[in-house]
């Protein structure tokens, strides 16, 4: 049994063999929680916003002077915009899936709770709003022309209906018979659910407000009437580069009195919301993938150093009939009990990391398989470094390595 002579071994290389482990223990603890904020990251950029994402264009559109007849300008633009060759349909609101911002309320059963029963972002639209963004309207129905009312600046306007989507509707009901109910926005008046849609992201896709509310989404027929808004224009499959050329140019014929600003098609509206998530996730991967590197260059020189200690040693177990294999394993089974110590700590310090940042920074809880795959990755990286120095142990031919040196 080789156990005994390696750990006697160690304990006169002990130095080495500790500098070793630590350096196994805090590289797995970082890759372990490195791997789970990657994963978590990449989940939160391919979370689908319910949009019909290929089709659509954003903008942002602010009238100069605080024009008056902000109303018709409205209108105007609306018309406009419906009538353009390649648009299937268009509308205005106070905000839109990952743009970054927007508004959000507490939703409550009944008035005057001391805690909100949820809480949602809030989106203002029309009658067309539900197909010039494109999702899906999965019970009851969606706004008459006769329900929208106008909402201007410091307007308390609450809506008598509204409609919500599916994981606020059940969140709120979770019987599943939300629609018809009653709920409060305001302690003034109820607002009534008259359907409910599928899946609307939230505005702050990408940023870390708004993930406890994710997909909890209110719609309310408000014509949303501010000097500044936000034009969302659903294309024609194929059409959205023949409209993104002429749409700045077809408001302005209308009223040459406006800012129009981050013109751009939705696919580049997620690009941008999470190019911070995207920035994370290649500095944290390049960390890792520095980590393990020096990682491995550690334990091929300490490894590479004990075989050139132990060449008498070596030459005398192969004089007595020790085999290249039983050398080879000899290095391999001592890197392993210096990785096994290192990775017992590293997951250790792993957890104790995860729960800090979950605490701390509100990231998500790791799982326990990111802890086995960083093991994995370590363990198995250890034992590749420590292969060739090994080989090259078991190479030595015993009358060289008897020779006094």
């Amino acid at each position: 049994m080789e156990i005994l002579p390696i750990l006697s071994a160690l304990r006169r290389n002990r130095v080495g063999a500790f500098l070793i482990a630590i350096q196994i223990a805090l590289t797995l603890a970082i890759v372990c929680n490195s791997l789970s904020i990657i994963r978590d990251r990449l989940s939160s950029m391919n979370q689908p916003t319910g949009l019909d994402e290929d089709n659509i264009i954003t903008l942002t559109n602010t009238f100069v002077g605080n024009p008056p007849n902000v109303d018709a300008l409205l209108r105007d633009d609306l018309q406009r915009m419906r009538s353009m060759p390649g648009v299937i349909d268009a509308a205005v609101s106070n905000s839109f899936p990952l743009r970054g911002g927007g508004w959000s309320n507490g939703v409550e059963l009944q008035p005057g709770q001391a805690k909100s029963t949820a809480r949602s972002a809030l989106y203002f639209g029309d009658e067309h709003l539900m197909n010039a963004w494109g999702f899906r309207l999965i019970a009851g129905r969606w706004f008459s022309a006769d329900e929208v009312l106008m909402f201007h600046r410091n307007d308390t306007t609450t809506p008598e209906v509204g409609v919500v989507t599916r994981k606020l509707a059940n969140e709120l009901f979770p019987a599943g018979d939300a629609l018809g109910k009653s709920v409060y926005l305001t302690d003034a008046s109820s607002t009534r659910i008259i359907g409910i849609v599928d899946q609307v992201g939230s505005p702050w896709g990408g940023r870390t407000f708004g993930t406890e509310f994710r997909d909890n989404g209110t719609f309310l027929p408000l014509q949303f009437a501010y000097e500044g808004g936000y034009y969302i224009i659903r294309t024609k499959p194929g059409q959205q580069a023949r409209v993104l050329k002429s749409i700045e140019q077809t408001l302005l014929d209308g009223n040459r009195k406006r800012v129009i600003e981050d013109v751009r098609p939705f696919r580049e509206t997620r690009a941008r919301a999470y190019r911070d998530y995207r920035a994370l996730s290649l500095i944290l991967g390049t960390v890792c993938g520095l980590l393990l590197t020096v990682t491995a260059f550690g334990i091929v020189g300490l490894t590479t150093y004990w075989v050139a200690q132990r060449r008498r040693q070596i030459g005398v177990r192969r004089a007595l009939g020790a085999r290249r294999v039983d050398i080879l394993r000899y290095f391999q089974t001592e890197n392993l009990l210096i990785a096994g110590a290192g990775g017992v700590v590293g997951i250790i310090l792993a957890l104790v990391g995860n729960l800090w940042l979950v605490t701390n920074l509100q990231m998500a809880r790791m799982g326990i398989g990111y802890v086995v795959a960083g093991a994995l990755i370590v363990l198995g990286l250890s034992q590749a470094a420590a292969i060739f120095p090994a080989m090259r142990a078991a190479a030595l031919p015993p009358a060289m390595a008897t020779r006094n040196v």
